[in-house]
């Protein structure tokens, strides 16, 4: 159990990104202070926290400095080391702790987490080393190879049409450790966020439907189109048992594949709050990085409340640069008249293709009238059309 820290006291976060930047909002609006670890001395978090530790992950005098400063700690980026949360964790609450980490930061372990848990993956082999190419099953071809580690937003991996190609795939990704997972027939994207305390008590989000483009997120819609209640409903039971299994405390999101033939099979999990949940923020009562906040002080986990349909929409670096190479803003202004638009920028200095610049939600009386409205948004924009 987590005694409950007071509004006054100081939170610590591990990243400086902008999922640690919308942390330090929501604590702050709850009275805490910020404490954030990151080498980056104009990391989005780093602006806005109290107080801004500019070292590496692993740096021992950072880390000594975040626990002397902090009463809890938590993370915004799944790639920290999971040996730094065990080191904070045996002096501090630290949540999601450094071994449910460890198992979200490793594919393969992933993946027989929810194997244990009786939720379906994808059919899967590992691929760690080059004597292992001739026992992979013809099966699972086509398929996509991933790097174990460090992969996200598409990174780390490699679509394969057959087992000859197998060798240059693992080569291109530096022959490091990989997963290999069939590719399946899919039918859309949904993702569940589930918050746990350490109690035991857990809530969730509704079920959210995402389109990526490119490997990254480029579209939410809550609710989600296609989802019936009864699959809503096993989707979330399993991001329940699969946090539950854990001893997780904290934010998890769960991204699942639904196939053609309406079956629901899990992807990867995220330990922190995701992308998918930003639309959190201005279409539910209580937003994940408020549920993120109340599990790591040992506040009351409430179930939030969708108060508004909404469509999220990723404003990535590239809308910067449609008229060439010269970087401009987009014309905000004419998407900022339209009914129930919120838009959210994460203050980093420049932008680039491919790069995270801010969302944008949409949020309407109807799930119908906040798809028109997004639709106008991503013609003025720039943005393709869903």
């Amino acid at each position: 159990m987590i005694p409950f820290i007071s509004p006054g006291a100081t939170l610590g976060v591990m990243g400086g990104g902008q999922l640690g930047r919308m942390f330090v909002h929501a604590a702050q609006q709850m009275g805490y202070f910020v404490a954030v670890l990151d080498a980056d001395p104009a990391s989005p978090a780093g602006l806005v926290a109290q107080y801004h530790i500019q070292t590496d992950y692993l740096d021992e005098q950072g880390l000594a400095q975040l626990m002397q400063r902090t009463a809890a700690i938590t993370t915004e980026f799944e790639n920290v080391p999971a040996r730094a949360l065990v080191t904070l964790g045996a002096h501090r609450p630290v949540s999601p702790g450094g071994a449910a980490v460890a198992v979200c930061q490793d594919r393969l372990a992933e993946k027989a987490h929810f194997v244990r848990c009786g939720v379906p993956c994808a059919p899967h082999a590992a691929v760690e080393r080059a004597d292992q190419f001739a026992a992979v099953d013809e099966a699972l071809f086509p398929g996509v190879l991933k790097t174990s580690r460090l992969g996200y937003d598409g990174k780390g991996q490699v679509r394969i049409a057959t087992s000859a190609e197998l060798e240059a795939a693992w080569t291109s990704l530096g022959q490091v450790p990989c997963v290999l997972e069939k590719m399946l027939p899919l039918a859309f994207e949904v993702s569940v966020i589930v918050a746990r305390a350490a109690s035991g008590r857990m809530v969730h989000f509704p079920v959210q439907h995402n389109l990526h483009r490119a490997g990254v997120l480029a579209v939410t819609q809550v609710p989600a189109p296609g989802v019936d209640e009864a699959l809503a409903q096993q989707a979330c039971a399993a991001a329940e048992r699969i946090a539950e299994s854990m001893g997780y405390v904290g934010v998890l999101c769960v991204e699942f594949f639904v196939l053609d033939d309406g079956s629901l099979v899990a992807n990867e999990m995220a330990p922190r709050p995701h992308n998918s949940g930003h639309y959190s923020i201005d279409a539910c009562d209580l937003s994940q990085f408020d549920l993120q906040v109340r599990a790591m002080t040992g506040a009351p986990l409430v179930e939030p409340r969708l108060h508004s349909p909404c469509v999220m929409l990723n404003l990535i670096g590239d809308l910067w640069f449609r008229d060439g190479d010269r970087e401009r803003a987009p014309d905000w202004a004419s998407v900022l008249e339209l009914p129930g638009v919120h838009l959210h920028l994460y203050g980093k200095a420049s932008a680039r293709p491919g790069r995270k610049m801010g969302h944008l939600t949409v949020t309407a009386p109807t799930a119908a009238q906040a798809r028109e409205v997004a639709l106008q948004v991503a013609q003025r924009l720039g943005i393709e059309a869903f």
